[in-house]
């Protein structure tokens, strides 16, 4: 089962599983295609964001487990 880390950048993210991107937009991450967030972390993403890194970081693998599950 794929994990990501908050210290992954955006673009190592959605080359895991490009279906994150929702997860990633739902929490008000809405510069995905932005080429600039492709090098940004998820932790500085999420602090430009005003988010809390350790909880998309929880989101995000919650996601891939429950997709994990399912294929």
């Amino acid at each position: 089962m794929a994990q990501i880390t908050k210290d992954m950048t955006i673009g190592e993210i959605l080359r895991v599983d490009r279906n994150v991107a929702p997860v990633l937009m739902n929490m008000g991450m809405h510069c995905l295609g932005c080429p600039a967030s492709q090098g940004e972390s998820l932790e500085e993403a999420a602090m430009v964001h005003g988010l809390d890194a350790d909880l998309v970081e929880a989101a995000v693998n919650q996601f891939l487990s429950e997709a994990a599950t399912v294929k």
